[in-house]
């Protein structure tokens, strides 16, 4: 999608689904309240910014719907348009007429995310912000949605700003010398305090890349993969922590022959729990490369839950061991209800003892992984990185301070050192946008965006 920057059309959208009790239509755009009135029989233009007034919606002599109509006048609202938002009854047959007058007065139908492209553009946020409004739309979690308040209230940008102003003054002192080049011993940026405050820079820039990590497991979920032997409760295990009978559980052996994915919540927190085929040696080719799915799922799990109901050999845990290098290992020993299932702790890591089968140790269980997620406890202060776009900018800017870094060891000259600063400052701004910000990149950003917001 091709987003024009410099349009004036004033546009319309449903910002809610039809079929509930209300209905609520979005207008924006400088002929709001003219395209409105046409539809009216009383005066909107006497009407007070931020108040709503009860109206009549009319098509010709016949009334379309008794609506509640809320008022914002430019710049103070959230597109810095004149705007308004009618409240229908939230009838397709009513939402749909409405549109279909608002459009044939002069309206446009919003592309996705226009208004808060309008918002971005007509600098009521950045685009950090702008971002972080998709985000909290679609946060699904306590801990997603504070960390989307975090950047949408400009925590984030707030940071970034304090960064670019330290890099400006730097970078003004630097370019300061070149004016008075002739006096080769002349030095406005004292090379030492410039020293300081780029590790000073690079620590803080490296501290935000770094909680990517968390950012990331906030925002998609935790990896978390089961495995096992065949018929030893994975599947089972996984309706429980779902909470729902998502896998087929089955006596018969290789019942799983693909990954089978989905996600909860734990204490705040998404967690993608991922049923795997049980690993064993068959020569059943298409449970092959189930187990071969299994050993990847391994790779790219954060949590590993190795589901046992016997006492394994000390090949198998080591096997398991060395495939779970870098991740959190949890072995959990199931069955715990039949009495011929002997129990002996494992001294080289904790289990936790269940009956997926009884719902028995479940609690314990999920206690457990969301301690192995190591999720720090999050505010709605905390500036975390979700967006993977912050996160390589981020990296670039690291980078460039890297070099001003090395530069200063080097002894370089002021004019380089100047170049890379103003490269990381390119940088640091392209996370809240402006004008160096690509079309592209805008439009990418927006079209995933509900229509409506």
């Amino acid at each position: 999608m091709n987003y024009d920057w410099q349009h004036t059309d004033t546009i319309c959208a449903p910002a809610t689904a039809a079929g509930g009790a209300i209905g609520v239509i979005r207008i924006s755009g400088s002929q709001t309240f003219n395209i409105i009135q046409k539809l009216l029989s009383c005066d909107i233009k006497e009407w007070q910014a931020n108040t709503a007034h009860f109206a009549l919606i009319h098509n010709g002599e016949d009334i379309v719907d008794e609506v509640v109509i809320t008022v914002f006048h430019a710049p103070h609202s959230y597109t810095g348009e004149d705007s308004a938002e009618i409240s229908c009854h939230g009838s397709r047959y009513i939402m749909n007429k409405v549109l279909e007058l608002l459009v044939s007065q002069g309206c446009r139908m919003a592309n996705p995310g226009e208004y808060t492209q309008r918002a971005f553009m007509n600098g009521k946020m950045d685009l950090s912000q702008a971002e972080a409004v998709a985000d909290l739309i679609a946060s699904s979690n306590s801990a997603s949605h504070k960390v989307s308040m975090s950047q949408l209230r400009g925590h984030f940008s707030t940071e970034l700003s304090m960064l670019r102003d330290q890099l400006l003054h730097l970078t003004s002192l630097l370019e300061l010398e070149l004016d008075f080049s002739d006096h080769e011993n002349l030095e406005f940026a004292d090379r030492k305090e410039l020293n300081v405050l780029a590790h000073r820079i690079q620590d803080r820039i490296t501290t935000l890349s770094h909680s990517f990590q968390t950012g990331k497991a906030i925002k998609e979920g935790v990896p978390v993969a089961i495995i096992g032997k065949t018929n030893v409760g994975k599947s089972t295990l996984l309706n429980r922590l779902l909470h729902d009978d998502k896998a087929i559980v089955s006596d018969i052996h290789g019942t799983t022959r693909d990954v089978i994915e989905d996600t909860t919540v734990i204490n705040g927190v998404t967690f993608r729990f991922i049923d795997t085929a049980g690993i064993r040696d068959t020569s059943d080719k298409i449970e092959q490369m189930g187990i071969e799915r299994t050993y990847a799922t391994i790779d790219k799990a954060k949590i590993i839950l190795w589901l046992i109901d016997d006492n394994p050999s000390a090949d198998e845990l080591s096997d398991i061991l060395s495939r779970s290098k870098d991740k959190s290992l949890i072995i959990v020993r199931n069955k715990i209800d039949k009495d011929d299932a002997p129990l002996s702790d494992n001294k080289e890591q904790k289990t936790v003892y269940i009956s997926a089968k009884y719902d028995i140790g479940i609690e314990s269980l999920e206690n457990e992984i969301f301690q192995a997620a190591d999720i720090p406890e999050i505010s709605e202060n905390d500036v975390i990185v979700t967006n993977i776009r912050h996160f390589d900018a981020l990296r670039l800017a690291a980078a460039d301070i890297q070099r001003v870094i090395d530069g200063l060891e080097a002894g370089i000259s002021g004019d380089l050192l100047s170049e890379d600063l103003r490269s990381c400052i390119h940088h640091l701004a392209d996370i809240v946008g402006g004008e160096i910000t690509p079309n592209e990149t805008l439009s990418t950003i927006f079209e995933r965006f509900c229509v409506g917001k």
